[in-house]
C-alpha cells in the first residue's frame, strides 16, 4: 500500500485527493526535523516537500522512495542528481504558480512606481504631504527588461505590456520569431539592453549556469537610476553589489521577494535600505496558487503510482527512460 507523506501541509483539497485515492495512506508531517525525518521517511513511498532540503543524508532515511513532487517550480535544495542515481523522478508545479508570481512583480514593480509604502507611513503618522515635485512614476511609456521567456516571465511581458510599458526581452533559449510573434522585442545585447532599461526584471531558473548572474558587472550596466525586480530565485543576485549600487544611487530601487539566503539574516545589507520593498518569498503564496500547486502534487503522485507519470511535470526526464 503506497504511503505518501507530505513534509507540511498543503492545501486541504489535495490532502483529501490523496486520502481518497485506493490503496494510498498519507501521512502530514510538521513539524519536520531531523528526529521526525528519521521516525517517518521509512515508510515514504513518495513525498510532497516544500522548503526541506532533500539531499543525500535526507535519502537515506528513505529507501522505498518512488517520487518527490516539489510544491512550487525552483528546485535548488533538492540534490537532483542523488534523485537520478536512484531512479526517483522529480516533480514540479510548473503551471500552478505563474499567474501568481507574475502579478506579485508587477505589485512590486508598482509599488515602486507609486511610491506606496512610503506614502504608507507618511500617512499613518499623519503626514498628509505631497511633494511639489513627486519622486513616483508612471509605468506607460517605461522600458523594461524581461529576463527569462517562461511561463512566468511571458506573463510578466503580457501584464507590462497592458501597463503601456516599452517590452524587451532576454531569453537565449527561446527563438527570436517566438519573442516577436508575441508582440515584444528581442534582446541579442544584454549589455546594451541594460542600459536602456528603466525596469530590469527576472524570471530565470537557479541553476550553476545562472547562479549569481546578476552580479557587480550586471549591476554597473543597468541604465542609472534603474529599478531591479527579483520574484525568482534569491541566487540569481549578488546582494552585495546590489546593495551598494541603491546605496550610491546608481539604481533607484528594487523589488525583492527572494534573497541568497533565506529567512533573510540580520546583517543582510538590502534590509537597512529605505528604496527597496522586501517580500519573504511569498509571490506564489496566493489561496488560488496553493490549491493549484498542491492538486499538481497530488496528480504526480497518483501518476507515477499508476506508471503514466507525465514528463513535462519531470525534472530529471531520464529517469523516466531508465524505468521504461
Amino acid at each position: 500500500m503506497p504511503h505518501v507523506i507530505c513534509l507540511r501541509s498543503v492545501h486541504e483539497e489535495a490532502l483529501a485527493k490523496l486520502r481518497n485515492a485506493p490503496g494510498v495512506t498519507l501521512e502530514v508531517l510538521d513539524p519536520v526535523n531531523a528526529e521526525t525525518i528519521a521516525r517517518a521517511m521509512p515508510k515514504a513511498d513518495a513525498i510532497i516537500v516544500r522548503a526541506t532540503r532533500i539531499d543525500r543524508d535526507f535519502l537515506q532515511h528513505a529507501p522505498n522512495l518512488r517520487i518527490v513532487a516539489r510544491h512550487g517550480v525552483g528546485y535548488d535544495a533538492v540534490d537532483v542528481e542523488a534523485l537520478t542515481e536512484r531512479g526517483i523522478p522529480l516533480t514540479v508545479t510548473p503551471d500552478a504558480n505563474a499567474v501568481s508570481v507574475a502579478e506579485h512583480a508587477m505589485m512590486l514593480m508598482l509599488n515602486i512606481a507609486r511610491g506606496t509604502a512610503a506614502y504608507d507611513a507618511k500617512v499613518r503618522k499623519l503626514e498628509w504631504i505631497n511633494p511639489p515635485v513627486p519622486q513616483t512614476f508612471d509605468l506607460a511609456g517605461r522600458t523594461v527588461l524581461v529576463m527569462g521567456f517562461g511561463r512566468i516571465g511571458g506573463r510578466v511581458a503580457r501584464l507590462c505590456a497592458a501597463f503601456g510599458m516599452n517590452v524587451q526581452v532576454r531569453d537565449p533559449f527561446v527563438p527570436q520569431n517566438t519573442i516577436k510573434g508575441a508582440g515584444f522585442t528581442p534582446v541579442k545585447d544584454l549589455h546594451a539592453a541594460l542600459a536602456a532599461a528603466d525596469v530590469v526584471t527576472i524570471h530565470l531558473p537557479s541553476n550553476k549556469d545562472t547562479r549569481g548572474f546578476v552580479n557587480g558587472e550586471f549591476i554597473a550596466a543597468m541604465k542609472p537610476g534603474g529599478v531591479l525586480i527579483n520574484t525568482a530565485r534569491g541566487t540569481l543576485v549578488e546582494e552585495k553589489p546590489l546593495a551598494a549600487a541603491l546605496a550610491s544611487g546608481h539604481l533607484a530601487a528594487a523589488g525583492l521577494d527572494v534573497f541568497w539566503e533565506e529567512p533573510a539574516r540580520a546583517d543582510n545589507p538590502l534590509l537597512g535600505l529605505p528604496n527597496v520593498v522586501l517580500t519573504p518569498h511569498s509571490a506564489a503564496a496566493t489561496e488560488q496558487s496553493f490549491r493549484r500547486m498542491g492538486l499538481s502534487c497530488a496528480d504526480s503522485i497518483l501518476a507515477c503510482f499508476e506508471n503514466r507519470l507525465d514528463e513535462d511535470v519531470v525534472i530529471n526526464k531520464e529517469v523516466l527512460r531508465g524505468n521504461a
